[in-house]
């Protein structure tokens, strides 16, 4: 008798099964990062809402010589959620000034991304040895290369904010277990501030940040033959003041049923029910510094902008 061949779904589906089951609804965030995603995010971080990318690049403009010469005498470099690594090439430049080559690892779920991410940093910077990894580091830290240097471990973006404070910690003890006595963490965060500047941030008057959080429904459609109708869904995006965080949400705006052939199932919609999608958690100083001696690191140095709406922060591991 032949063997019957098994079909393979699309990597998502299990992540969209498991959350549009669950009451509430929920979609992991990493859904959003498809190759039309990164690239509506990559827009999204020019808009004048969105203050975290232009406010940390300008600090690594203004402080990647001290942050480079604070992390060690001769570094290699990975980077966890690396995307195009765009900010990430302001730091490389300081580390060739000081060594002749440059071991980096960028750390990607999306391999499109990487690729594209790598063939322009080895035509932009000859001397940066990049080896790409993908992996889904919030669910286990990958595998990294031997280093004979100290080891400088980038997590920037705010990304640490996309995760509940108790998955945070998780994450931050893995990427300690990961790292050897006296490596170097460099972590973006986005401050605590007025509602209206945040809450801005994440819901933009040229609406494309509702388009990048609808592009998670539109994937779902072209991945698994779902039936999506983007336009009976609407963005939202909330300050919760008690937990510290935006809250996003897709909110159905009609009583329907959306039909999931892949996953050969249907889930039905009330009128005003959401779907969440992400959390963004704003920090504090001393939160920060809370959290990164519970995980095993020593806080060395923090840099920010004039108005302090966003930190970089320079650890050890010990």
């Amino acid at each position: 008798m032949a063997n019957r061949a098994t079909v393979q779904l699309p990597e998502i589906a299990d992540d969209v099964l498991t959350g549009l089951s669950a009451t509430p609804k929920s979609l992991p965030p990493k859904l959003f990062y498809d190759a039309i995603g990164s690239g509506l995010f990559d827009e999204i971080t020019r808009l004048p809402e969105y203050y975290p990318t232009r406010l940390e690049t300008q600090i690594f403009r203004d402080h990647a010589v001290e942050m480079i010469r604070a992390a060690g005498e001769q570094l290699d470099i990975v980077e966890l959620g690396a995307g195009m690594a765009t900010k990430t090439r302001l730091l490389l430049r300081e580390v060739l000034k000081r060594q002749l080559v440059v071991n980096y690892t960028p750390v990607d779920i999306s391999a499109d991304v990487l690729d594209v991410c790598a063939s322009s940093l080895r035509r932009e910077l000859l001397r940066v040895k990049v080896d790409p990894c993908v992996a889904d580091f919030s669910m286990a830290m990958p595998r990294l290369p031997q280093a004979k240097n100290t080891r400088l471990m980038l997590y920037i973006g705010s990304s640490i904010g996309n995760f509940d404070p108790e998955h945070a910690q998780q994450l931050l003890e893995s990427m300690r277990l990961s790292l050897r006595r006296g490596d170097a963490l460099l972590l973006g965060t986005d401050m605590r501030k007025d509602e209206a500047t945040l809450v801005a941030a994440y819901d933009d008057s040229l609406g494309v940040t509702a388009k990048f959080n609808k592009n998670l429904l539109a994937r779902i459609n072209r991945e698994l033959g779902a039936d999506f109708n983007l336009a009976k869904f609407r963005h939202v995006a909330l300050w919760n003041s008690e937990e510290s965080r935006i809250e996003i949400y897709l909110e159905s705006e009609a009583e329907q049923t959306v039909s999931i052939p892949a996953l050969k199932r249907q889930f039905t919609f009330a009128r005003r029910e959401r779907v969440h999608t992400e959390n963004s958690y704003k920090y504090t100083q001393s939160g920060v510094r809370t959290m990164l001696a519970k995980a095993g690191f020593s806080h060395q140095k923090s840099w920010t902008d004039d108005r302090k709406w966003y930190s970089v922060h320079l650890a050890r591991a010990v």
